[in-house]
C-alpha cells in the first residue's frame, strides 16, 4: 500500500504553495490526504451506474495508488478543487466570441468566471468585423478584433483563478480575416496582451498559396467576400518574423484540426485551449491527464502490460471527472456531457530515454515515441469502448464520424492530448510532457519570483553508476546545464544527455510529428532555438510541421522574451543557458512572476 508519496522537494513546494488545503491560512492536509481528498471524490460517480459503497471504496483505492505512486496524474484544476466547495475539474476551455455587443461582453463575463473557477480559455476572434468597416446600428467604425482582446486582457489580470492564479487566453485568427497583419504584429508589444497566447488559424488554402507564391485573398467575416489581397509568400514572411522576434504567434492548422474533428454536425472547431493541444468546440471542456512514463519502465524498457493497466484506470478516471465536476456555465455542462471528450497523455519521455541510453534526436527515439503513443491511443480507445458497454456512448455518438464509419461505440469523443504538463512533471518528479530536457539542472522561476533548482536524477544515477560523478562535475553542469563538451563524461554519455538547445529544431518537429501521429487531439511542443536562429530556420520549421501533419506549432528563439519560466542555475552570471518555454497556461504549466507564456 503506498501512504507515503516519493515526492522531491521541488514537488512538496509546489504542492505546498497551491495545491494542499488549508484552514485558517495554514495547510491543513498532507499531500497523501490530497490524493485521497480527490480520489474518493471522483471515485464517486460510480454510483450513477449502479456501484454500491464497495464500488466505490475500490476505485477509489485504485485512483489513489495511481495518483500516490505517481503513475498518473489528473489536471491541476482536479487537484485542486475535487472534494472541495469549488468543485471544478477541467482544464480547458473554448468559448465563442460573436460579432456584436452583447455576444462580445458576454464571453468576456464567461470567461471571468471559468477563470475564476481555475480553467484557461480560448477564443476565436475571427468572427468579428475588421477595424473601420462600418457599424450599421450607429454608422461608426468598428473597433476589431484586437481592441476587444484588449478589453478580454484587462478582464483577465483582474480575475485570479480560483483566488490562486492569473486566468490564460489562446487568442486566435484566421489568416484569412482582413486585420491579420496587425494581429501577427500584436505581441511585438510586449506589454500587450500579457494574458493570451497568440495562434493564427492557418488553412491549406493558405500554405499552398505560400508554397506556389501566389496571392492570397482576406475575406470580409460576415458573408466572405474578398475586402483585398496579399501577397501569400509576404504575409507568411510577416508571421515566421514575429515569431522569430517573440515565439508568438504560433500556427494551428485548422483545416487539419477540422478533419479529425469527431463531431463535426455537431459544429466546426475554430479554437484551442491557452496550450494548443485541445481543440474544442464553441463551449467546450475538456479534462486531461498524464502518465508518468518513468514509472512504466523496467529492466527490458517499456513494461507495456503495467502501461496498458494503467491507460484503462487513467481512462476510468478521466471518464468519472466529467461526472464529478461542475461546470461554471450550463451551456459548457451540457456539451461537454453530450461529447464526454477526455484527454490522456505523457510526461517523463526525456528521462525515459536517458535510462535506455537513446538520444532524443536519433531516429530510435522518434520510434520508441510512436509506438508508446500507438499503444496509448489504442489501449485509451478499447477502454473508452468497455466503459460504453457498461455506461453508454457519448449521447452525440450518433452524430459523429464513429457511427458513420460503422466503428463501435465508444464513451468519449476523444481521449488522447499531450499537454506540458509544467506543474505535473514537478510533482511526478519527471521530464515535462514529451519534451526535451532544457539541461541537466536549471532554476525554474515560479509562484511570485521564486526560484526552484533542480537537477537530473537519472543524469546524477547514470553517473554515480558508471564512476564519472564528481563534484567538481555536478558544479559544472550547475554552471551551464549541459555535458556536451565535458572531458570527464564519456563521449556516449554525452550523446544521450543532450538537451533541448544542441538539438536541431528539425528534429523536435519530427518528434511532434511522430506523436502527432496516434494522437486524437494535438499535441504541445515548442521548438526550441538557440539565440543565433535565423528567420530561415523558422520558416522551415512551419513548413515542416505542415508536411510532417502536426496540428500546430509554436517556436522559442532563447532570449527572445525579457523574463522566462527556464535558466539554467547560473544564467544571471551569463553563463550557458537552458530553453525556456515561451508559452504558459495557468491549468497546467505553473505561471511565473512574468506574464509570458507553449503549443
Amino acid at each position: 500500500m503506498i501512504d507515503t508519496p516519493e515526492l522531491t522537494p521541488n514537488a512538496r513546494a509546489v504542492l505546498e504553495a497551491r495545491y494542499l488545503a488549508r484552514s485558517d491560512g495554514r495547510i491543513s492536509e498532507t499531500p497523501d490526504a490530497l490524493f485521497r481528498r480527490v480520489a474518493e471524490n471522483v471515485a464517486a460517480p460510480e454510483r450513477r451506474y449502479g456501484g454500491g459503497d464497495a464500488d466505490v471504496t475500490r476505485v477509489a483505492e485504485t485512483f489513489r495508488r495511481l495518483m500516490a505512486g505517481l503513475e498518473f496524474l489528473p489536471n491541476s484544476p482536479t487537484l485542486m478543487n475535487a472534494g472541495r466547495p469549488l468543485q471544478q475539474l477541467a482544464a480547458c476551455f473554448v468559448l465563442p466570441v460573436g460579432d456584436s455587443i452583447p455576444e462580445i461582453f458576454d464571453a468576456v463575463k464567461y470567461a471571468a468566471i471559468i477563470h475564476q473557477s481555475g480553467g484557461g480559455t480560448g477564443f476565436s476572434f475571427s468572427r468579428l468585423r475588421p477595424a473601420a468597416d462600418v457599424v450599421h446600428s450607429t454608422g461608426g467604425p468598428a473597433s476589431g478584433p484586437l481592441s476587444f482582446m484588449d478589453v478580454f486582457n484587462a478582464a483577465t489580470d483582474a480575475v485570479k483563478q480560483g483566488g490562486t492564479r492569473r486566468g490564460a487566453n489562446m487568442g486566435m485568427l484566421r489568416v484569412d480575416h482582413p486585420d491579420i497583419e496587425a494581429f501577427i504584429a500584436a505581441k511585438r508589444d510586449l506589454a500587450r496582451l500579457t494574458s493570451f497566447n497568440v495562434s493564427v488559424a492557418v488553412t491549406d488554402a493558405f500554405m499552398q498559396a505560400v508554397a506556389a507564391r501566389d496571392a492570397f485573398a482576406l475575406r470580409h467575416p460576415r458573408d466572405g467576400q474578398v475586402v483585398r489581397a496579399v501577397d501569400a509568400a509576404a504575409l507568411f514572411a510577416a508571421l515566421v518574423d514575429a515569431a522569430w522576434a517573440t515565439g508568438e504567434p504560433g500556427l494551428v492548422f485548422l483545416d487539419r484540426i477540422n478533419a479529425s474533428n469527431p463531431t463535426p454536425a455537431i459544429g466546426a472547431i475554430e479554437a484551442t485551449n491557452p496550450c494548443g493541444e485541445q481543440p474544442l468546440l464553441p463551449y467546450e471542456a475538456c479534462n486531461l491527464g498524464s502518465i508518468n512514463l518513468t514509472r512504466m519502465f523496467g529492466p527490458g524498457g517499456v513494461d507495456y502490460a503495467k502501461l496498458g493497466a494503467t491507460v484503462d484506470a487513467a481512462v476510468h478516471f478521466l471518464d468519472n471527472v466529467i461526472d464529478a465536476s461542475a461546470y461554471p456555465l450550463p451551456q459548457v455542462t451540457a456539451i461537454v456531457h453530450a461529447n464526454r471528450k477526455i484527454g490522456l497523455g505523457v510526461m517523463g519521455f526525456a528521462d525515459v530515454l536517458f535510462a535506455l541510453g537513446v538520444p532524443y534526436d536519433a531516429p530510435e527515439a522518434r520510434r520508441l515515441g510512436g509506438e508508446i503513443m500507438r499503444f496509448v491511443q489504442a489501449r485509451a480507445v478499447a477502454a473508452s469502448e468497455a466503459l460504453a458497454v457498461r455506461r453508454g456512448a457519448f449521447p452525440n455518438f450518433a452524430r459523429s464520424r464513429y457511427a458513420a464509419q460503422g466503428a463501435r461505440p465508444r464513451r468519449n469523443a476523444t481521449v488522447t492530448t499531450v499537454a506540458p504538463t509544467g506543474t505535473l512533471s514537478i510533482i511526478a518528479g519527471c521530464s515535462a510532457g514529451i519534451e526535451p530536457a532544457f539541461a541537466l539542472a536549471f532554476k525554474r522561476r515560479v509562484l511570485d519570483g521564486r526560484e526552484l533548482v533542480e537537477t537530473n536524477p537519472v543524469f546524477e544515477r547514470v553517473a554515480r553508476a558508471r564512476g564519472f560523478w564528481s563534484e567538481a562535475l555536478a558544479q559544472r553542469v550547475a554552471r551551464t546545464g549541459h555535458v556536451a563538451d565535458d572531458p570527464d563524461v564519456p563521449e556516449d554519455a554525452r550523446r544521450v544527455f543532450v538537451t533541448a538547445l544542441a538539438i536541431a529544431p528539425d528534429d523536435h518537429v519530427r518528434m511532434q510529428a511522430a506523436f502527432q501521429a496516434h494522437t486524437e487531439n494535438a499535441v504541445s511542443k515548442t521548438v526550441n532555438l538557440p539565440e543565433d536562429a535565423t528567420r530561415a530556420d523558422v520558416q522551415r520549421i512551419f513548413r515542416l510541421a505542415y508536411d510532417l501533419g502536426c496540428k500546430g506549432v509554436t517556436v522559442y528563439r532563447y532570449g527572445s522574451r525579457p523574463r522566462q519560466v527556464l535558466a539554467t542555475v547560473q544564467d544571471d552570471e551569463g553563463q550557458t543557458r537552458a530553453q525556456a518555454n515561451g508559452r504558459w497556461c495557468s491549468a497546467c504549466a505553473i505561471p511565473s512572476d512574468h506574464t509570458d507564456h507553449a503549443p
